[in-house]
């Protein structure tokens, strides 16, 4: 069975974007280890390349774990997969004549679509898409020496407060 409703932002993507929402954090999340996160070695050369251009930022924003090593080997062989394609119908073109003479679509064009779809869904899965990455603010609510009175009287209420 299905779950309903909208699926559930990561809470590192959350906790990045500053929890605009105010909704709880799940406290029992699991939380997989960051250890040491190897490219795989049966990704195409292409996807090697996307997952080495990626692999720090990830590992920085602290949404690319251990346990998300499958999930991102998925999207940098669908990148690989997708710019293979793309190279075809450039080289190629997208259309070409039957020896019947109709006019068809080369199968690389529903390839190149397909893998964008793939790729689009892991990114916004891992905060890559620019929709993604406008409701982030890195670094946001560390600073622990500024003093916000507003901030302490919604914390601890107007007794506790100013």
């Amino acid at each position: 069975m299905a779950t309903r409703g909208r699926k559930p932002k990561p809470t590192a993507i959350k906790m990045l974007e500053g929890n605009p929402g105010k909704r709880p954090i799940n406290e029992k999340e699991p939380v997989p280890p960051k250890g040491d996160v190897k490219c795989p070695s049966w990704l195409l050369p292409e996807a090697k390349k996307e997952w080495k251009r990626l692999e720090a930022s990830l590992e920085a924003m602290g949404v690319l774990t251990m346990a998300d090593q499958t999930a991102f080997a998925g999207y940098c062989q669908a990148y690989a997969r997708w710019r293979e394609a793309e190279e075809f119908i450039t080289q190629h073109g997208s259309i070409f004549k039957t020896p019947s003479g109709y006019v068809q679509q080369v199968p690389q064009v529903s390839i190149a679509q397909q893998n964008l779809k793939i790729m689009q869904s892991f990114c916004s899965e891992f905060g890559l898409t620019p929709a993604a990455r406008s409701r982030i603010i890195a670094g946001g609510s560390d600073d622990s020496n500024s003093y916000d009175p507003m901030e302490q009287v919604l914390k601890d209420g107007w007794k506790n407060g100013i």
